[in-house]
Formats: C-alpha cells, structure tokens, sequence
C-alpha cells in the first residue's frame, strides 16, 4: 500500500474510532501513525486497539506506527465551599496550601513544587489561560496575587505558570504505569508531555532504553528556550500548539511553530504538528478554508507529520478529516512551489559518512531522474538521514527489523518494507530494483539510487551508493542460456 504523498498522517483512536473497522477504514483512508492517547482510556481499551492495528498491518502488508501519548503532571487548583465564583480584575487573590475550600479570595493550590518558585511578578494562569493573576508577594505555603484578567472560574481548574521552570517529572506515578504497559504492548514512539528541560528527555530514556523512541511534546515556553538541547536529546518533537497557546500569545505561536520546525529540519528529528488542525470537523463533515491552510502551512513548512486529535477520537467525521488531510497534503506537494521552498529550507549535511552518502543520493537521483532512492538501514538512521534531505524520489526503506519499519512510519517520505538480510553487492542491487518494482515505485528501465552500508548486516556503517536500472523481470527469476 504506497501512499502518493511524503508528509504522514497521525490519527488519535478514542469512543469515535475504536473498532476494528473502524481503525481500518482509518488506515486505508491514509493514517500512517496511530495515536493512544493514555490521557483517556483504560488499559483494556488500548490493548484492544493495538491488536486490531496489528491485525490490519499483518492483513496490509504495510508497516503502521503506534505512538502512546503520556498524560503528565496536571497541576490544578483546589475546591470551593459554594460553586464556581467570579474573580474581578484588580481584586487580590490567595493562593495556599490550606486543603479547605476556596472562595473569591482565596483557594488551595496543593502543589508544593510551585510555591517554590513563584516570585512578585510572575503571572499565574487559571482554566486553560482564561483568567490571569499577578503574584504581588509570597511565602512558605502561600502567595498573594492580583487579578489582571478576571472571570469565572470553577474547581480543580489547571494551573500555568508560563516563564517558569516547575520543578516537577515529567513522569507522573501513572506515567510509570501506563508507560510499561504501553512498551509491554510494544509501542513505537512515547509521547513525553511537560517537557521543560532536556534533563527531562533523559529521565524518559533511562526507563525506556531501546524499546521505543521518544517524542518531547514542545508546551511550554521555557522548552522553547531550550529548543536545540531538547531537540538534541529527543528522537522526534511535536508542536502541541494547544497548550503552548495557552502559555504564550496567539500570535506567538506560528512563529514558535516554524522555529521548532527549522530547528528539527537541521537536526534531521522528524517533528509533528499537532491540535485543531482540523477542529471544525468534529461536528462539521468540510473544514473551514483557514484549517486547510493551516495544514497546507505545517507541509509547505517541512514537517514531516500533521496529527488529528478529537477530530479522528471523538468527532463525528474522523474518516472524512483522515480523507481531507490526505488531499490537502497531496495538493500541496504537487504545487510547483513546494519543491523550491523545500528546497531553500535543505540545511548542510553534517561530516559523517551516513550524511555524506544521503547528501550525495540527493543530488544523483536528481540528475539521472531516479524514481526511488532505496534506503538499507537496520536502525533507521539512515533512512531519516535520507529524509532529512528531502530527496525528489520517494524514500523506500529496507529492514530487516519489523521495530524499524513501524518507527519510520512516522518520517517524511520513507515508505518502509520488511526484507532480508542481504550478502553482497549484488544481491542488494538485485533486491533494492525487485522491491521498487513490485512495490510500484518505479517500471522497467527506471533509474533508482540505492545507499547501503558494508560490511552488509551491520547498524551504522553507510558508506556505499550505487546507482541501478530496473530490469525488466527479477534478475533472480531469469533463466541462464546454455
């Protein structure tokens, strides 16, 4: 199953997409990558979900990715004795570790953590950024703040507190839980939400290892400050534009969104651009023309995936939004402009071997107008070197590794197929032209470009291109004369 297009499609399941028919509607309509999101659900539910997107790829023949989406810390504010209550603008507000209900003056804030770092100026945000406080003075256990933005405001509400670093995990005691049941089902990618340090990345690794790679969800604005370090340490970013709105200005956050794209192009991550890319379809089967350009934006901008949240979990239309954003992505990759602004976006290889052989790939399947560029790769390094390049040939990727196939199903233009080992130049060749054959990437007398490493077999080592003309019939099937 090839998809004609390089940016993938990340689709989160919940109550509107949970059957099996369901999950494979979603994927024949263009889902590359599934999202669990473990922020809802339990634990039965998403071992119901994995195993019917393992049965769909089986049947497919396809490679598909699975990212797990950890919850994080929620910080949120106390109770009120009498309901929800009205804070004024200019009125003084108390915040405490008093577990006795709150009223319009006052409520418990039960996290320690960050009275150790509020301070007289720092602004507090109340229920997704609605309301808006000023600290004035502090102490132990309590801070005295102004209200600058006022409003209703209920209990248990959550709690920003945008130029500051909370000193919290990322790693809830459910976290924990729900991320070794979530590598038990044999997740590809983890989702680590309230990243504000590349520390956090490392806490993340020492529990994971090898058994997954790591996304750093970029919410909050003091990750941005650390942008290079956590994209360094990562192994892919999201732009969870969500909540990043809520921390940062409206107008802040395209310019945010383009930076940590930029940041991860040069780096070679693959970075998805996530929330209300597609929100009106939850109740609407058409997008309004702004969210089309949107997701035209995040694909003109290089990301190398576009994700559906309630759209595709919740919504009413979540084939239709799959449908939509498949054309969209399609209709931009044909403009004339695409290839230039891709193009001019293409950052300088690095002065190893596996960025010398990508760089060089992309410039000969240029010139001899190869239709594939044939990735052998056991680590999928070298096939998100590759895509790093943004070659004008599809990206097809050889693995012998199913755990490769799957995590690369999330990068920009690889389109990835289990094979087997090969020994030799020969054999290699001879594979890399069968498969772009029969997976319809190129015809007889196609030109494809192929990058290996050697000795064959081994992780790390590309260091060999070659270029190759598809034959006609499998070298392999051919009878010798005589």
């Amino acid at each position: 199953m090839r998809r004609h297009r390089n940016a993938k499609i990340v689709a989160t399941l919940g109550p509107a997409s949970s059957t099996p028919d369901a999950i494979n509607t979603l994927f024949r309509a263009g889902v590359d990558v599934f999202r669990l999101n473990f922020s809802h659900g339990v634990p039965a539910d998403h071992r119901k979900r994995m195993q019917a997107i393992r049965a769909i790829e089986a049947k497919a023949g396809r490679p598909i990715g699975v990212l797990i989406d950890l919850q994080g810390p929620k910080l949120r504010i106390g109770t009120f004795a009498e309901g929800p209550v009205q804070l004024e603008a200019g009125a003084a507000f108390r915040f405490d570790l008093d577990q006795a209900p709150g009223s319009a003056n006052r409520v418990c804030l039960p996290h320690p953590e960050i009275f150790a770092v509020l301070k007289p100026g720092l602004q507090v945000l109340l229920d997704d950024g609605k309301l808006a406080l000023t600290i004035e003075r502090c102490g132990r256990g309590y801070a005295m703040a102004r209200v600058t933005v006022g409003g209703r405001l209920s209990e248990r509400k959550g709690v920003n507190i945008p130029n500051a670093i909370v000193p919290v995990s990322p790693l809830t005691p459910k976290d924990r839980r729900d991320l070794a049941f979530g590598l038990g089902l044999g997740a590809d990618w983890v989702a680590l939400s309230f990243v504000q340090r590349p520390e956090d990345i490392d806490e993340a690794r020492a529990l994971i290892g090898k058994r997954a790679a790591i996304i750093a969800k970029l919410e909050k604005p003091m990750a941005i400050k650390k942008l290079d370090a956590i994209v360094e340490k990562a192994d892919g970013i999201m732009v969870a534009r969500g909540d990043l709105g809520v921390e940062m200005r409206p107008e802040q956050v395209p310019t945010v969104q383009r930076r940590i794209i930029r940041a991860c192009r040069r780096a070679g991550k693959p970075v998805i651009v996530a929330t209300q890319m597609l929100e009106s379809m939850i109740d609407s089967p058409v997008p309004t023309r702004a969210e089309a350009s949107d997701v035209a934006t995040a694909v003109y901008d290089g990301a190398d995936a576009v994700m559906l949240s309630a759209e595709s979990a919740s919504g009413h239309y979540p084939v239709e939004a799959v449908e939509i954003m498949d054309r969209i992505i399609r209709e931009v990759e044909q403009d004339e402009h695409y290839r230039t602004m891709t193009d001019a976006q293409h950052s300088e290889p690095q002065a190893t071997a596996a960025d010398a052989i990508s760089h060089s790939l992309r410039q000969a399947a240029h010139i001899v107008s190869a239709k594939a560029t044939v990735i052998y790769t056991h680590s999928g390094f070298s096939s998100i070197r590759a895509s790093r390049e943004r070659p004008e040939a599809p990206i097809l990727s050889l693995t012998p590794m199913i755990s490769t196939a799957r995590r690369l199903a999330l990068v920009w233009g690889v389109h990835s197929v289990l094979t087997h080992e090969t020994t030799d130049i020969n054999s290699m060749t001879e594979l890399a032209c069968r498969t772009a054959l029969e997976e319809g990437f190129a015809k007889a007398g196609d030109n494809v470009v192929i990058a290996a490493g050697v000795p064959f077999g081994q992780a790390g080592t590309t260091n060999l291109l070659r270029l190759a003309t598809v034959w006609p019939n499998p070298p392999r099937a051919r009878k010798k004369k005589g």
